[in-house]
């Protein structure tokens, strides 16, 4: 079983998991500010839960892909969307600021710390 480290924690999920429904799951707070409220719930079509991940994950879908490439994200930022993202391995997950999580400065990083704020 994959383990998913963020925001300070550490735990495991299924392979092929929901990076998305997995980070709630563990009450990992996914979305800045009002986005918790107005998101899409998965879909893939907001673009609030974008994350930077490293480690094993699903290749980028067509919505992934085509939400990112929309402001106010940037396509060649290594982003994704967690809702359009399967664990497939060990990851590591950072969230950044901005109502898209589109920002430049982090949220949380997967060790818990915010150094940027």
């Amino acid at each position: 079983m994959p383990n998913v480290t963020a925001c300070g924690k550490t735990f495991e999920c299924d392979r092929g998991a929901n990076l998305r429904r997995v980070l709630l799951e563990q009450g990992i707070d996914l979305y800045n500010g009002k986005a918790s409220v107005i998101n899409c719930r998965g879909i893939g079509t907001c673009g609030t839960c974008a994350v930077r991940v490293e480690g094993e994950v699903s290749e980028s879908n067509w919505r992934d892909r085509t939400r990112r490439s929309l402001p106010p994200h940037d396509a060649s930022r290594d982003l994704r969307l967690s809702c359009q993202t399967q664990v497939l391995g060990d990851v590591r997950v950072t969230k950044f600021d901005g109502f898209w999580g589109q920002g430049d400065r982090r949220v949380w990083t997967p060790d818990g710390t915010a150094p940027d704020r």
